[in-house]
């Protein structure tokens, strides 16, 4: 807990508004998505979605791939406390609807499915997008497929542990317009994602990943995915990390306040 309290005080202190972007991409990225105030209907979805979960008081045994659990000491779970301490909150759901419909990407991936709240925001965003979401616990994931059934969305969810799916495929041969990362706070298996990851970018390309302040480890990996050769452009907005690989933009690193 000091770490974070640390980081985000430190965050405070760096970050900046629209004012401190001199950046014409990013301006108008934070301007017109990030601080975009429209009141969208399918916000209304999201919170249909969100409540049905809230609701849902049922237990499920959690498999947990990743670096665990700060709230949650046993993997039997109540489903509504899965959506209210684990799950993306409204807010974050809001803001990736809105990068999703600012960018229309047409190939998504998600890494960590959980109960869906954020593969929503990703469908609901761009309803024709083809959507590949991951997920270890086959158990979170059939209440995510429930749910995107119950609300016709569409996504194709696979169960399987991430780096067994992921090392097998030549992605030379795929790309992925945006890619949301939150399956798994280490450092090591976010750099092997990412790296594994790299052949799928095209200029276009937005990854995001989450909590790059969750612990030092974690915000090392930051660290080295902001220097490498081909990452131009980065935006912590403390919870998350955008990268972007845009060829025609100097490099850059944006501390932006949502």
């Amino acid at each position: 807990m000091f770490h974070i309290v640390k980081s985000y005080l430190n965050f405070l202190w760096h970050s900046k508004n629209e004012h401190g972007v001199h950046s014409p991409f990013v301006f108008s990225l934070v301007t017109k998505c990030f601080y975009d105030k429209k009141e969208y209907a399918e916000y209304a979805l999201l919170k249909n979605y969100r409540n049905t979960l809230l609701q849902n008081k049922n237990t499920i045994e959690v498999t947990d791939f990743g670096a665990g659990s700060r709230v949650f000491k046993s993997n039997t779970r109540a489903i509504n406390q899965i959506a209210k301490n684990a799950g993306i909150s409204k807010k974050r759901a809001e803001l990736l609807f809105r990068i999703t419909n600012y960018f229309k990407p047409e190939n998504i991936l998600e890494i960590g499915t959980s109960l869906g709240l954020a593969t929503s925001a990703l469908s609901l965003g761009n309803p024709k997008a083809k959507i590949i979401t991951l997920e270890g616990c086959q158990n979170t994931s059939a209440i995510a497929q429930k749910q995107f059934e119950n609300l016709t969305l569409k996504a194709e969810f696979i169960v399987a542990e991430f780096s067994t799916y992921l090392k097998p495929f030549d992605f030379r041969l795929s790309t992925f317009d945006l890619i949301y990362f939150d399956g798994n706070h280490s450092k090591q298996a976010t750099l092997d994602y990412f790296e594994l990851l790299l052949p799928t970018i095209t200029n276009e390309t937005v990854w995001i990943f989450d909590d790059i302040h969750w612990s030092k480890d974690m915000e090392e990996a930051w660290k080295t995915i902001k220097n490498h050769p081909k990452v131009t452009v980065t935006i912590d907005t403390f919870q998350w990390g955008l990268v972007f690989f845009r060829k025609e933009q100097p490099k850059e690193h944006f501390v932006i306040r949502i």
